[in-house]
């Protein structure tokens, strides 16, 4: 389906998400403008990969409501004249500006920026006549990725519906963003505004596949240890088609996605897995094999999304043989212990 071009507000496109996303709206012809405190920096893109070295920034405190509405009324590039006509209202605003984890800022100050920077720019875009606005929330308001100490989820696989109750700051601040958004998308419904909120997973970029010993292959190899993401990921590619086509469909009002891939993010079977790691949580259906215990059904049924990208094909090859094949023995060995196990309890 061809994609529209339009004029786009990217708020915080200056951080890891922005810097990789920026080119791919790019390359499907929208216009864009970065608000943030800092410059956007792309570095030199692979051969062939878009380039987001044209996108111009503002450099705009988001906590200020004035400037927010400043940064909105803005042309989205300096020239020398100006153009002769006042700017339209941009078509759409992708908001991913905020602190992206806890500990970044004391935790005041985390749920001042994350919150107050979220309702100052969804004030500005619903009373200019933004209609589409896209915020980035994240999969960590399920209350695991920064719980006190070890945490489980409610069950699995973990829908948009599973409570969202965590302990931390940061996905507190996403929690409340979220009502922020349901209230404009409220308010301003006979205006057409629409509110879409992705509860975004761990966001891998193309080179982490294979760097070697990085975060991508210490998930793989060590899964015990990243129970926090739901053992799901989003492919920053896949995440900017799931951007594409919140711009282009329209009429929904205020809806919540989960944002992940299709797959869990290690080798094992994802029943096994679960069930070692939190064996007590229940399982609402089936998981097939190389299910993400995150689901992310909602967002493929309402939007049309499918994935293109599969960390297995990504991975490098050598690599991923050996892994397979250590998963393999692991296998082995338990179910040998397992059959162990029954046949000492068997009378």
């Amino acid at each position: 389906m061809a994609t529209t071009p339009k004029r786009i507000i990217f708020t915080g496109g200056s951080g890891k998400a922005g810097r990789n996303l920026i080119p791919l709206l790019q390359a499907s012809g929208h216009h864009i403008l970065n608000l943030d405190l800092q410059p956007l920096q792309t570095g030199p893109p692979p051969p062939g990969a878009p380039t987001a070295s044209r996108v111009h920034t503002i450099r705009t405190d988001l906590t200020s409501s004035g400037q927010v509405f400043n940064a909105l009324t803005s042309h989205f590039s300096p020239s020398e004249p100006l153009p002769p006509h006042l700017p339209p209202v941009p078509d759409a605003l992708l908001h991913f500006a905020g602190y992206s984890t806890p500990l970044q800022a004391p935790d005041n100050e985390t749920f001042r920026v994350n919150v107050l920077g979220l309702h100052n720019v969804l004030e500005a875009a619903c009373k200019l006549g933004v209609r589409k606005v896209v915020v980035a929330s994240s999969v960590t308001v399920y209350g695991v990725t920064f719980a006190q100490g070890p945490a489980e989820f409610a069950y699995f696989p973990v829908d948009e519906e599973a409570p969202t109750e965590p302990e931390d700051t940061y996905a507190l601040s996403k929690v409340c963003g979220e009502r922020v958004c349901a209230s404009f998308a409220k308010r301003f419904r006979e205006r057409g505004v629409d509110v879409y909120v992705l509860r975004i997973g761990r966001v891998v970029a193309p080179e982490e596949y294979r760097e070697p010993g990085g975060l991508w292959q210490g998930y793989v190899e060590r899964p015990g240890e990243w129970a926090g993401h739901g053992w799901s990921y989003v492919d920053v590619r896949d995440l900017g088609a799931m951007l594409e086509r919140c711009l282009e469909v329209d009429g929904l009002g205020f809806r919540v996605w989960n944002a992940v891939n299709d797959g869990v993010s290690c080798y094992e079977d994802v029943n096994g897995l679960l069930g070692r790691e939190m064996p007590g949580v229940e399982f609402r259906r089936a998981l097939k094999a190389r299910e993400a215990p995150i689901s992310n059904r909602r967002i493929k049924e309402e939007l049309g999304w499918r994935q293109k990208y599969d960390w297995v094909d990504l991975v490098d090859p050598s690599w991923e043989q050996g892994k397979r094949e250590e998963m393999l023995k692991r296998e082995e060995m338990l179910k040998r212990e397992e059959e162990e196990r029954k046949s000492k309890a068997a009378p």
